[in-house]
């Protein structure tokens, strides 16, 4: 479940903020402070997803800082009077805690906990999640004609990283499950005939990640990326066994002092008995989740980002991707497409956490977001 939002009513607190909110930028909203304090981020959520409907949720994030923040601050500030023009280190990132639940207007519905933490100066990183979710979705067979279907679980998943020495590098396991009931209507796709109304994903997998973003939310340079390679077996909870592979890499190269070029490239490939709610499938804002999928794909995305003021800037993006394997080979799958605009306003500098706005177009129609730091996780 991803909680990404916009905090709205932002105009009334601004006018309301007392100075604890305020940055030194001539007073301009920032909850930096207040949230490095254990503050709670109240995230009223839009729900705009095509898939599910339109519909409103609400989030509660905790943050705080870990516990090396203080003196990596100091070390910095000694670094930066005598090293001016060096490029600035990125800080350890915050522990967040997550809450919160949606519904919409097609009668889905969702609410889970989640927690990310890091210890040792980054040299650990862990996050959690454990949720509940009721769906009414669309599966697209090979002709392309929607079905629809309800899918409901209890999901969990977990995950802890180790940094290999000084080394932008982390590796370590992590673990999936998700006990999951599907139903269809009177009619049951031909591509599905047989399959049980009951599953259970229970996989175990290994991640190699390399980070080296300035910050954790919306960054302005650095190299993000992840490979994860996991296996789904009856020993670890699984009803059916097949393997997974996802690989994804994100860029983000400064252009000029006011300009950002993103860029994206995000697969998945999967074999043996998978469930077809499980499969790897395109994201891309303007594009319907989960209704380009299929045992593989693969995605890529550009974003170009023009930072207006040191808190306003506004991004224009576009991406393609194809999901394959099952029900088309590569040459014969329909490609999706996704461009659009959107905004973003820096409302707390000191953990680059920024909120905002994009607004798609995909195939056969549009769709807004709102977000909380970058669209792609």
């Amino acid at each position: 479940m991803t909680f990404a939002a916009l905090w709205l009513g932002f105009s009334a607190i601004q006018a309301q903020a007392q100075s604890t909110l305020s940055s030194e930028e001539s007073g301009a909203l920032d909850l930096g402070n207040s949230l490095a304090h254990h503050a709670a981020l109240p995230v009223p959520t839009v729900i705009t997803e095509p898939a599910v409907g339109y519909g409103l949720g609400l989030a509660l994030l905790f943050f705080s800082s870990p516990e090396s923040a203080a003196k990596n601050a100091n070390v910095d500030a000694s670094a930066s009077a005598n090293a001016s023009d060096a490029a600035p280190k990125a800080s350890a990132p915050p522990n967040i805690t997550g809450i919160g639940g949606f519904a919409t207007g097609t009668h889905s519905y969702g609410y889970g906990l989640m927690h990310f933490h890091t210890w040792d100066d980054d040299r650990i990183r862990y996050f959690g999640a454990v949720g509940k979710v009721g769906l009414h979705l669309n599966y697209y067979d090979a002709s392309n004609h929607s079905h629809a279907y309800q899918l409901d679980g209890l999901a969990l998943s977990q995950r802890v990283l180790f940094r290999l020495g000084d080394s932008p590098w982390y590796v370590g396991p992590s673990y999936t499950y998700f006990d999951a009931r599907t139903r269809f209507g009177p009619v049951l796709p031909n591509s599905l005939q047989g399959i049980s109304s009951e599953q259970r994903v229970g996989k175990a997998g290994l991640i190699v990640d390399y980070d080296t973003r300035d910050n954790l939310f919306f960054p302005n340079y650095g190299t993000y990326g992840e490979v994860e390679a996991s296996l789904a077996r009856g020993a670890l909870g699984s009803s059916s066994s097949f393997s997974m592979l996802t690989a994804k890499g994100y860029k983000w190269l400064p252009l000029a002092p006011a300009w950002v070029l993103g860029m994206r490239l995000d697969t998945g490939f999967s074999g043996g008995d998978i469930p077809f709610f499980a499969q790897p499938y395109v994201t891309l804002r303007g594009v319907s989740q989960a209704k380009f999928q299929d045992r593989n794909q693969i995605t890529t995305e550009l974003e170009l980002r023009w930072n207006v003021t040191p808190r306003w800037s506004v991004l224009g993006f576009g991406g393609a991707g194809k999901a394959y394997g099952r029900l088309h080979d590569f040459g014969e799958a329909q490609t999706a497409f996704g461009v659009g605009t959107g905004f973003r306003y820096l409302i707390a500098k000191k953990l680059g956490l920024a909120v905002g706005v994009d607004v798609a177009h995909g195939p056969g129609q549009n769709a807004f977001y709102v977000q909380v730091g970058s669209a792609w996780r």
